[in-house]
């Protein structure tokens, strides 16, 4: 999508794309997609830090660990579900007292979230249809 704005002189103003601890190891957003946008200086909207809470399933991390995570990435913002007042004051909570993760922190999380993440198990968005909007409209398409 990128390459083919760039191939016609068109270029976005932001990018919106799952950022977090699994997307990581896995058909990565973070790896193939960030850069380019960091390069090009297009806002990055970071999205599903927890994936949508099958993230947390895994039982790997916690849902700070999550947010740290998304939020030491070169993000311009992440986007996360805040579904009762709980989550919500959890998300209010680690954006007051964010303090980016350092190198080391960041590899120490990764080394822990590989093991499951490596086959796409929790990053349901890139392996199934769960999430696609056009499989479950079908008539969208005409």
């Amino acid at each position: 999508m990128l390459e083919t704005g760039f191939a016609n002189n068109f270029t976005f103003d932001t990018v919106q794309m799952p950022l977090n601890v699994m997307d990581a190891h896995y058909n990565s957003f973070e790896k193939k997609v960030l850069p380019v946008l960091v390069k090009h200086q297009i806002g990055v909207l970071g999205m599903k830090p927890m994936g949508a809470g099958i993230i947390l399933q895994s039982k790997v991390v916690s849902p700070v660990e999550c947010l740290h995570y998304a939020l030491s990435l070169p993000t311009s913002v992440v986007i996360t579900g805040c579904d009762s007042v709980s989550v919500l004051q959890q998300a209010l909570d680690v954006a007051r007292s964010f303090k980016p993760m350092s190198s080391p922190e960041i590899a120490a999380l990764l080394a822990k979230t590989a093991p499951v993440a490596a086959k796409g198990e929790f990053e349901q968005y890139k392996t199934t249809h769960n999430f696609d909007g056009t499989v479950q409209n079908p008539q969208w398409l005409g």
